[in-house]
């Protein structure tokens, strides 16, 4: 699951895994906020080219990813975005706060 992080000058990738819930949330949260403090990073890219599914607590670790970043000036994206990943981010409100790159 380490290699599923890596970091590329001043981005977190994160490689999403095929499903995202509540057990899973807080690991990635947890590991992804070491990456954070310890790296120095400035921005964080969710790259959910694997995932089908998401519930609620995706969107908790973009938020709380975003609420880490945001005030140092660092930006929030999201990469291989498929239909269902994308409904869930225009029904949360985070595509006003993540920007989708397009494949």
């Amino acid at each position: 699951m380490e290699e599923d992080y890596k970091v590329i000058d001043n981005y977190l990738m994160i490689k999403m895994p095929v499903e995202v819930d509540h057990h899973k949330s807080i690991d990635i949260s947890k590991r992804a906020d070491r990456y954070i403090v310890s790296k120095n990073v400035g921005n964080v890219v969710f790259d959910f080219e694997r995932t089908t599914f998401m519930d609620s607590s995706g969107v908790g670790i973009i938020l709380g990813r975003y609420k880490k970043i945001s005030c140092f000036g660092g930006k929030v994206y999201a990469v291989h975005v498929g239909s269902r990943i994308r409904r869930i981010l225009l029904l949360s409100g985070l595509e006003n706060i993540v920007e989708l790159i397009e494949n």
